[in-house]
C-alpha cells in the first residue's frame, strides 16, 4: 500500500474541484471567471478534499479502522462550517457591505463564503470519485 496515495488525493481532488468550479463558473458568466475563484461555488473544494481522505481511507484500510472515524469526523465538521457558519459571514459581510456603500472609501467585502448544501454533496461526490480512481489504479 502506497502512503503516497494519502497525499496525493486530497491534492487530487482539490484541484478536480477547483478546475469545475472555475469552468462551471466561467459557462455560467460568459468568460474566465477568475473573480468567483475562492470560497463558495459548486463544487465546494473542502468537501471534495475531506471526503476524498475519508472514501481513501475506506476503500484501502475499511470502514472499521479508527482512522476512517477521524477522517468522517473531520469531514463532517468541515462541511458544517462550509454550510452554516461560511454562510453567515457571507450574510455579515453583505449587511456591512450595505451600510458602507456611502464611504468612498470602502472596498466591498466578500459575500460570497459559504456553500449550499447541493454544492456539498457535489463536493463529496467529487471527493469520493477521486479516491476511487487513485484507489483503482493502485496508487
Amino acid at each position: 500500500m502506497s502512503t503516497w496515495s494519502y497525499l496525493l488525493t486530497p491534492i487530487l481532488a482539490w484541484l478536480v474541484a477547483g478546475c469545475s468550479k472555475f469552468a462551471i463558473n466561467s459557462i455560467k458568466a460568459g468568460k474566465p471567471a477568475f473573480g468567483l475563484i475562492g470560497y463558495g461555488g459548486l463544487p465546494s473544494n473542502h468537501s471534495a478534499i475531506v471526503s476524498s481522505m475519508a472514501a481513501l481511507i475506506a476503500f484501502k484500510q475499511g470502514m472499521d479502522q479508527p482512522a476512517f472515524g477521524v477522517a468522517l469526523t473531520l469531514a463532517f465538521i468541515v462541511m458544517l462550517d462550509a454550510n452554516s457558519l461560511r454562510r453567515q459571514v457571507g450574510k455579515h459581510a453583505a449587511a456591512i457591505n450595505v451600510l458602507a456603500a456611502a464611504a468612498a472609501t470602502h472596498e466591498p467585502l466578500r459575500e460570497r463564503m459559504g456553500h449550499t448544501r447541493v454544492e456539498i454533496a457535489a463536493g463529496i461526490l467529487v471527493g469520493i470519485l477521486v479516491a476511487a480512481v487513485v484507489n483503482a489504479i493502485g496508487l
